[in-house]
């Protein structure tokens, strides 16, 4: 597993963020917050995006796959099996 510590928000600069070698710009859950609650219309992508709140304050990569999909409007087929995978993991 990869070592992680903790570092302030690049934006708000108050909040502390989980950081790994990966995430070059930490950004908190209560600043992608307003990103993150953008309406989506395909009733399949809404169904997929729609889990509990917490699993989204927890994981920056779910959070990273919303986003791409609000932004790009699409996703790959392994970027949603992962999401899936990540999800049922974190539920169990």
């Amino acid at each position: 597993m990869a070592r992680s510590y903790k570092q302030k928000c690049m934006k708000c600069k108050k909040n502390y963020v989980k950081v790994t070698f990966r995430n070059r710009f930490p950004v908190c859950y209560e600043c992608l917050k307003a990103e993150l609650n953008t309406p989506i219309e395909d009733p399949e992508m809404k169904k997929l995006f729609d889990i509990p709140e917490e699993l989204y304050e927890e994981s920056a990569f779910l959070r990273d796959i919303k986003l791409k999909y609000i932004r790009f409007g699409s996703l790959t087929e392994k970027q949603i099996e992962a999401f899936k995978k990540v999800v049922k993991d974190m539920l169990d």
